[in-house]
């Protein structure tokens, strides 16, 4: 791949080549290069396969293999910090949705500031709406609540 004349623009290219004229030398570089990279990509691909049926059959075999094993391990924690920080971020965004609901109109839509009452552009009543049934908090403009499935027109 470091010798892609194109870096990581390869598939962008490869994709763009077919409006370019075709018997263009830069056009017939750039496709050569593509090819040989998706060539060299499925080698890699071969080897890792054999070499990972190798390493099943024998893995005492192989020096690499405790370095192995600490890369597995790290990937793991990896994995959970991945995990943790998406957990964070879906909480941040419900907590932005929260307090954008209790800024929105439910009658127009219009979102006003924080610590407004009433809607600046129609004058309905702000505040978070909850279902009337369960009083589980409702997004603005929800007809049935999500949770126990009243309806909220009634």
């Amino acid at each position: 791949m470091a010798n892609d004349i194109f870096g990581g623009l390869g598939g962008l290219m490869k994709g763009l080549s077919g409006f370019m004229p075709q018997d263009d030398p830069n056009v017939k570089l750039m496709t050569a290069q593509s090819e040989l990279n998706d060539l060299k990509k499925q080698e890699e691909t071969v080897f890792a396969e054999i070499g990972r049926q190798a390493f099943a059959a024998n893995p005492a075999a192989y020096p690499q293999a405790e370095k192995l094993r600490l890369i597995q391990a790290n990937i793991v924690e990896a994995e959970n910090a991945l995990k943790a920080a998406a957990a964070t971020k879906d909480q941040a965004d419900q907590q932005q949705q929260t307090a954008s609901a209790h800024s929105t109109c439910p009658g127009c839509g219009h979102v006003n500031p924080d610590g407004t009452n009433f809607c600046q552009e129609c004058g309905h009543k702000l505040g978070g709406m909850v279902c009337k049934s369960c009083n589980d908090p409702l997004p603005p403009g929800t007809r049935f609540c999500g949770v126990c499935g009243a309806c909220q027109d009634e």
